[in-house]
């Protein structure tokens, strides 16, 4: 408590040096209006050695990081690895004619000239493919979830430590400049002590609610099909649970695993936290009544423990809205006992509470008839706001990712989003889907990382 204390003071000097609270005026409204702003800004990075990279599964999200990945300063594409002919196709159109393309990802992991992996599949190939990669002697980078099932976490915390190679979850935000401010706010003291944190992502869009197209020429012929399903439940070819798998319990993770871990991961970063240790979800399917096996809605709700010295005991709400008529915002909120943060990749807006001396008429009418003399009263007003955004031409938190996963192989050095870091924020991703899907309150131990008994 004492070292919470020391840094509210702290902060508070900061501030004051640095005009971020607002003056205390007569006017009311135009306190509550103003705001102070910073600039964020990140310094360039330049190449020193090239990175050869393959690409495993290229859909939207491995095509996506890919292109990212190759704005880093050098990064070479070498191959590309899908279950889809077509996608193969686009690829060579995409990166040149010259790139290694095939079906088999163990065809890429047995090419020597190739450094690192993109693991871009859908979430049930994300443990074995990872595992292989790094035994191969590549590095990887892995898409959230990092896991599908709450079981596969181990083993792959277990490549990453006997094979030393870099391993990094694909949750962009941790790396991103908004997420370094909200950390750096929080160890200062500047929201107070933390109590509750909220999380909302809201999609209205067919593709945003996972309705990906379907090629016209998809079938048995130029779809691996057998491969796709291996893993799973054996099932005869279905072109809507290969191009749209998010939807199926077999190949995806849902909501939770789909955006909620992006929340988990970006608060376990602010907070050092290793994450909660009570889940609770529901939900339902509102919309989107297109045979998926997952809601379309979901609320979550967690319990976070006293962490030591890190972090008091605090409570977490995660909302996802695929029927967002308005399309809503996206956002992490910090709330605590002096003032709230709204964070995302790109900016900062912290809000801190003000008191003033107030004429509140309610207040001295009550004390008039009440027979008291009336003295000076302290009211809440609107908080006064600093505003923390991103220099103009930041590249982002996805940017700034690659840039991180390819300094660490450089230097031989680590990632804030390995194995164990994805792990402590996938596993209540996945709790909260076993939680809807059971209909109870899952327990879990998140230091251990291992369920309650």
């Amino acid at each position: 408590m004492a070292d919470q204390q020391s840094s509210r003071r702290r902060f508070l000097r900061n501030l004051a040096t640095t005009s971020a609270a607002a003056a205390v005026g007569s006017n009311l409204f135009a306190e509550q209006q103003r705001a102070q702003h910073e600039w964020l800004f990140r310094q360039k990075i330049a190449a020193n050695d090239q990175i050869n990279i393959a690409l495993i599964g290229a859909g939207g999200m491995g095509t996506q990081d890919t292109i990212t990945a190759l704005g880093v300063p050098g990064a070479k594409l070498v191959a590309v690895c899908d279950l889809y002919d077509g996608r193969l196709k686009e690829a060579k159109t995409r990166w040149g004619n010259d790139i290694f393309t095939t079906r088999s990802y163990k065809e890429i992991l047995a090419r020597k000239d190739v450094d690192a992996v993109i693991v871009g599949t859908p979430d049930h190939w994300h443990q074995q493919i990872s595992i292989d990669a790094m035994k191969a002697g590549k590095h990887v980078y892995c898409e959230k979830p990092m896991v599908h099932d709450i079981t596969e976490g181990p083993a792959v915390i277990k490549a990453q430590k006997e094979t030393g190679m870099v391993f990094q979850v694909g949750s962009q935000g941790v790396s991103s400049l908004g997420n370094e401010k909200a950390k750096e706010l929080l160890a200062s003291g500047a929201i107070g002590t933390l109590n509750y944190a909220e999380g909302f992502w809201a999609r209205f869009s067919p593709t945003g609610a996972w309705q990906y197209p379907i090629p016209a020429d998809a079938s048995p012929t130029n779809v691996d099909w057998d491969t796709f399903v291996s893993n799973t439940n054996k099932r005869p070819f279905d072109a809507m649970r290969f191009f749209r798998w998010r939807n199926y319990r077999d190949y995806g993770t849902g909501m939770s695993g789909d955006l909620f871990v992006h929340l988990f991961s970006s608060l376990h970063f602010i907070t050092n936290s290793y994450g909660p240790e009570k889940i609770y979800a529901a939900g339902g399917l509102r919309y989107w009544k297109d045979g998926r096996e997952v809601p379309d809605v979901l609320l979550g709700t967690f319990d976070y423990p006293q962490q030591g010295n890190t972090h008091p005991p605090f409570n977490l709400s995660l909302r996802c809205n695929f029927v967002d008529g308005t399309s809503g915002t996206t956002y992490l909120r910090l709330v605590g006992s002096e003032g709230s943060m709204d964070i995302d990749w790109d900016s900062v807006t912290l809000r801190r509470n003000q008191t003033i001396a107030s004429d509140d008429p309610f207040y001295i009418e009550q004390l008039k008839k009440a027979g008291k003399p009336i003295t000076d009263r302290k009211k809440i007003l609107g908080p006064a706001e600093m505003v923390y955004r991103a220099e103009k031409g930041y590249l982002g938190g996805p940017h700034d990712h690659f840039v991180n996963f390819f300094t660490a192989i450089r230097n031989k050095g680590s990632v804030a989003e390995d194995a164990t870091f994805g792990y402590r924020a996938a596993a209540p991703a996945l709790l909260c889907n076993d939680s809807y899907n059971q209909d109870k309150a899952i327990r879990w131990n998140p230091e251990k990382m291992e369920l309650k008994k």
